[in-house]
C-alpha cells in the first residue's frame, strides 16, 4: 500500500522543518500554509509534539497554535506524539508522509519535536530539509551543531523584524561563511540562508520561491530520481531501527 502511495504522489513535495525551541516553527508553518493555500495549493502539516517520559502523554498543542490555519479547508493538521522516538519524528512519519501525498496534498511540512540538537531523522524522510533559528541566542555556531547544519538545504534566520533586523543580518552572515566550510549535501545545490519574517510575512514569499527552485533542480538534474530511491532505502532502515522489520 505504501508503495502505491509512492507511485501516486507525483507532482508532491515534502518539507522537513526543525530548530530550537522558541525559533516560530509553528508561526512559521501558518504563515507559509496560508499563503500556500491562498495559491490554490493543498498542504498537510504533519506536527510531531514530545512526549512525557513519566506518563507518556503529549499536549499535541501544535494544531492550537495555527488557529487560521486550521481552519482552513485546503489543509490538513496532523499532530502526533514522539512515544520515546528519538530523531525529532514519530514511528509512522514516513507512512504519514506517503499517506498525505498520495491523498492530494501536493506540499507536506513536517515539523520535527524541535528538542536538541539531534533532532534531524526527519531530513532522511523528505525531500528537502529546512532549519529554522531565531536571531538572538547566544553563541549561535555553538548552540547548533555540525550534524544538523550539514543536512540543512535551506537555513532561515526568523524574527528578522523590529529590534532584531541588525541581529538577524550578522547571524545570516555568520552561517552563510560556516556553510562554506561544510560538506555540502547535494552535488548541484548550494544551501541558502535566508533573513524571514513569520510574523510580518516578510521574507516568506522568497523563501517559497528558493524552495520550489530547489525542488526543480533535483528533478532537472535527475537527483531528486537518486533522492527518492535514498528516502525508500531510508524508510526502511528507519523501519529495522524501529524495531518494526526484524
Amino acid at each position: 500500500m505504501i508503495l502505491k502511495e509512492e507511485e501516486n504522489s507525483a507532482g508532491a513535495s515534502s518539507e522537513g522543518l526543525s530548530g530550537p525551541p522558541g525559533a516560530g516553527k509553528s508561526t512559521f508553518i501558518e504563515c507559509l500554509g496560508k499563503m500556500l493555500t491562498e495559491r490554490k495549493h493543498k498542504v498537510s502539516v504533519l506536527a510531531v509534539d514530545p512526549s512525557s517520559s513519566t506518563s507518556g502523554g503529549s499536549l499535541l498543542g501544535d494544531k492550537t497554535r495555527m488557529t487560521e490555519l486550521s481552519r482552513d479547508t485546503n489543509a490538513y493538521i496532523r499532530p502526533s506524539p514522539t512515544r520515546g522516538t528519538l530523531g525529532g519524528v514519530t514511528r509512522t512519519t514516513n507512512e504519514a508522509i506517503l499517506l498525505c501525498e498520495g491523498g492530494g496534498y501536493d506540499v507536506v511540512l513536517v515539523e520535527t519535536v524541535g528538542v536538541g540538537q539531534s533532532e534531524f531523522a526527519v531530513a532522511d524522510m523528505v525531500d528537502m530539509f529546512v532549519l529554522l533559528l531565531p536571531p538572538a541566542g547566544g553563541d549561535e555556531l555553538q548552540g547548533i551543531k555540525r550534524g544538523i547544519i550539514e543536512m540543512a538545504d535551506l537555513v532561515a534566520i526568523n524574527k528578522a523584524d523590529g529590534d532584531l533586523v541588525v541581529p538577524a543580518r550578522r547571524i545570516q552572515a555568520e552561517y552563510i561563511s560556516a556553510m562554506k566550510l561544510l560538506r555540502k549535501r547535494s552535488k548541484v545545490w548550494r544551501p541558502k540562508v535566508m533573513r524571514i519574517s513569520a510574523k510580518t510575512g516578510e521574507g516568506i514569499s522568497d523563501m517559497w520561491d528558493k524552495m520550489t527552485e530547489f525542488r526543480d533542480l533535483m528533478l532537472t538534474s535527475g537527483w531528486g530520481n537518486a533522492l527518492s530511491s535514498e528516502i525508500l532505502h531510508n524508510f526502511g532502515c528507519w523501519k529495522i531501527k524501529c524495531g518494526e522489520i526484524k
